[in-house]
């Protein structure tokens, strides 16, 4: 069984560079689900991928333009997005600012 932290502390927890200009912070995860904070600075590009993972995202803060199957969206603070499992998408950053990311389920290859 895969598991992580019951608790998250900020100030305990490690960055990690997830590609130029983007860090991401693993706050928790299971088996089952992982929760993640990727910070980007401005102009960061998350070129487009696809998993077998369902994601959902929060905008936290900043500006960001959102790609899903060819659809793309600028979305701000308190905006957020839903990513079925194999879709293409990818995130340009307009703002600097931070995504939450929560995976269905864990992405294991995060904990490499």
């Amino acid at each position: 069984m895969i598991n992580g932290k019951t608790f998250f502390k900020e100030a305990e927890a490690k960055w990690e560079s997830a590609g130029d200009g983007i860090t991401r912070q693993i706050t928790g995860y299971n088996t089952q689900l992982m929760m993640v904070k990727v910070k980007f600075e401005k102009g960061a590009v998350g070129y487009e991928h696809e998993h077998f993972h369902s994601q959902g995202t929060i905008v936290a803060s900043g500006k960001f333009k959102i790609s899903i199957d060819g659809k793309t969206v600028i979305l701000e603070t308190g905006d957020g997005f839903f990513v079925p499992p194999n879709a293409k998408h990818g995130a340009v950053c307009l703002e600097a600012g931070m995504l939450i990311d929560v995976f269905s389920p864990v992405r294991e290859d995060f904990l490499k």
